[in-house]
């Protein structure tokens, strides 16, 4: 795949658009809707939402048959729950209703659930939320937070850092669709009355109350600690990994911070020195999980190579991740040995985004 670039000169529409992102017509009170709220970021970021005093609504189709993430959230006064596609005009409708700012995570995230579905990945991840960010318009809603991924930038030259104005290379079409949902959002900056922020995710791990063991760093970890032979394709490539709960401020920092910091830009949301390669990742596991069985091999079919600068994150926002990868390899082999997950392999599902099993979601 050629690189794509997105241009990032935004300085005269920013002028043009200052006086539409205004705050001097929001609503007062603030109430955050997250679309994709019950997934493995979604569940621990409406946590923190809510114990910092916002209002906080969730739409989402569990396509995972994942509401047990955020069913005891229920009884909650400051929360609420809709059911449903944010493709749905009705829903989406009445999901908007009198809140201030919106944080879109719903997606099909990754590259193996997208292949397996790639007319629906097409529909979720680009058609739906340009859907959202059109009807976002004279709302009065403030900020729109869309996640895309650090994917983007797919196979580097060299191991240089990517920066936000780095040129993209995608390799999958899950890259491939965020992509274009960026390109949407920065080519149509004059057009809209919010402030729009888009953040570049890491690979996340950590735990969540919508638990995922399909991403590296848990599932290298979950493997290993429950005494399993783990083959691992190309260990010398190169990846930028965040934990859920940094993400989960990240996004939170965005939502606290001036139009004038955020609108219209791009972040890279992670750390520095939270770059790895597969190799080392494997070394942190194996001070923790002793006669860690593993044969490395090459020719995967995964050709991505990158490392990430997070520089921007942290100069423009003063925000960097706390949670390093060892803290968490720690944490989840733990949890494993103590039975916390003992039914990770009898509901893979619940676990990973391997399959959707909502047929009236598959069939939209």
């Amino acid at each position: 795949m050629e690189p794509v670039e997105i241009s990032r000169n935004l300085n005269e529409t920013l002028n043009l658009t200052a006086k539409q992102t205004s705050n001097n017509n929001k609503v007062d009170k603030a109430n955050i809707l997250v679309i994709g709220g019950a997934g493995y970021i979604g569940s621990v970021l409406i946590r923190k939402l809510l114990s910092r005093g916002y209002g906080v609504r969730v739409l989402d189709k569990l396509i995972y048959e994942n509401g047990s993430s955020i069913s005891n959230l229920i009884e909650e006064k400051s929360f609420s729950f809709i059911y449903g596609d944010f493709g749905n005009d009705e829903i989406l409708g009445e999901a908007l209703e009198n809140v201030t700012d919106v944080v879109l995570l719903a997606a099909l995230v990754g590259d193996p659930i997208c292949k397996k579905y790639p007319e629906l990945a097409r529909k979720t991840n680009v058609e739906n939320p340009i859907k959202l960010i059109e009807k976002m318009n004279g709302r009065r809603i403030s900020k729109l937070i869309f996640t895309s991924t650090c994917s983007n930038y797919g196979l580097r030259k060299d191991d240089t850092p990517a920066n936000e104005e780095s040129e993209l290379n995608p390799q999958s079409l899950y890259a491939e669709t965020k992509i274009a949902t960026e390109r949407y959002i920065l080519e149509n900056l004059n057009r809209f009355d919010f402030s729009p922020t888009i953040l570049r995710l890491s690979t996340a791990f950590g735990v969540s109350a919508r638990m995922r063991f399909d991403l590296t760093i848990s599932e290298f970890t979950k493997e290993l600690a429950m005494g399993k032979d783990l083959i691992v394709y190309d260990e010398n490539t190169w990846r930028p990994y965040c934990n859920v709960s940094d993400i989960s401020d990240a996004i939170i920092r965005v939502l606290e911070s001036p139009e004038q910091k955020v609108f219209g830009q791009v972040f890279n949301v992670g750390a520095n020195s939270n770059n790895y390669t597969k190799k080392m990742i494997l070394d942190l596991i194996g001070k923790h999980v002793k006669q860690a069985r593993i044969e490395y091999r090459k020719g995967g079919f995964d050709a991505r190579n990158y490392r990430v600068s997070f520089d921007k994150l942290k100069e423009v926002l003063e925000f960097e991740p706390r949670i390093s990868a060892e803290d968490s390899i720690t944490q989840v082999a733990n949890a494993i040995e103590n039975n916390l997950f003992a039914d990770v392999d009898h509901r893979k599902n619940l676990y990973g985004n391997y399959e959707i099993r909502n047929a009236n979601y598959t069939n939209l």
